[in-house]
This record gives C-alpha cells, sequence and structure tokens, in this order.
C-alpha cells in the first residue's frame, strides 16, 4: 500500500531530525538542528538572534510533545510525530502553519538575515539550507521555487508558503 504525500514528507522530516536514527526524536534533536543552523553562521547560542532561534525551535517542539501527551522530555516516535503533526499543522490549514511553525521560520529569517534588509537573499539561504543537511545546488533550484514574487529575496511568507506546498505536494523542498 502507498503511503500519502504528507506523509511522505513528514517522514522525510522525521529523518532529518533523527540525525542518530533511533527511530525517534526528542528535544535534543530539534536543539540540535538550531546548533547547527547557528553555526553555519557563526553566531552564538547566547546572542539575542541565538537565543530566538533556539527558543523557537523547543517552543515548537515542547508544543507538539505536549499536544503528543509525552512532554518536552519525551520522545516521539514517526507514529507520534505524524499524528500530531497532522493534527496541529497540517489539518488546521493556514492556522495551523502560522502558529506552529511561523515563530521558527520568522526566528530563522531574521538569523539569516545578515545584511539586516528584512529578507533572505540567495547566499543567507543557501547557508541555512546547506546546515540542515541539503546541498548548495538543491538551495539554488529551490530558492528560484520559493520565490513566488520574483524579487529575488524570500519573505517569511514565502517561507511559510513554501513549507505548506511542500507538505501538500506542490513543492519537492524541505525547509522544516
Amino acid at each position: 500500500m502507498s503511503t500519502s504525500v504528507p506523509e511522505q514528507r513528514l517522514r522525510r522530516r522525521f529523518d532529518m531530525w533523527d540525525k542518530n536514527g533511533d527511530g525517534t526524536i526528542d528535544r535534543s534533536d530539534w536543539e540540535g538542528e538550531a546548533k547547527r543552523i547557528l553555526l553555519s553562521f557563526g553566531e552564538s547560542e547566547n546572542s539575542p538572534k541565538g537565543r530566538a532561534l533556539t527558543d523557537a525551535y523547543l517552543g515548537m517542539w515542547d508544543h507538539l510533545a505536549g499536544q503528543a501527551g509525552v512532554g518536552g522530555d519525551g520522545a516521539l516516535d514517526f507514529d507520534k510525530f505524524k499524528a500530531v503533526a497532522a493534527e496541529e499543522v497540517l489539518d488546521r490549514g493556514q492556522d495551523g502553519f502560522d502558529q506552529v511553525l511561523r515563530p521558527t521560520i520568522s526566528a530563522i529569517a531574521d538569523l539569516c538575515d545578515t545584511d539586516g534588509d528584512g529578507q533572505v537573499s540567495p547566499q543567507e539561504f543557501q547557508r541555512w539550507i546547506v546546515a540542515i543537511g541539503s546541498n548548495e545546488t538543491t538551495a539554488s533550484t529551490a530558492f528560484k521555487l520559493i520565490d513566488t514574487d520574483g524579487d529575488g529575496q524570500l519573505s517569511v511568507d514565502e517561507l511559510i508558503a513554501a513549507v505548506h506546498r511542500y507538505h501538500s505536494g506542490e513543492l519537492e523542498f524541505s525547509l522544516l
């Protein structure tokens, strides 16, 4: 039996977080991704941007883990993750994406925006994407697909829309 596109997408994202391959994700996996992104930008965990990014990632984890009934110190296997991600994000449409994912996407965009123009440039985007495990070629291709207004920059709204499009099967590139 084949799995649905949203389930396949959740599986890919789950596997990206499950760096040790133990079949579960926990707070340390989410904190680890935040640290990898910070490291790629040379940003301290204790700086305002570093704290904002880490707090956003851990806030997203705490929300999903709490809703799944495992608490912040627990762990989720794929089935629990799939159920809570569907319930809290996918099934709620834009409201779910805004409530659960927007704080993290905003913190990432703020960190990536090294020139302070309020947008993410192709170079800034590439650093982020390589930090979460992709490559430069994929980042370049993805940037062009995500830049829906064609201005050569990415806004938080474009990034949120890209995550939504990925999970609905319209985009082949995972950001979060």
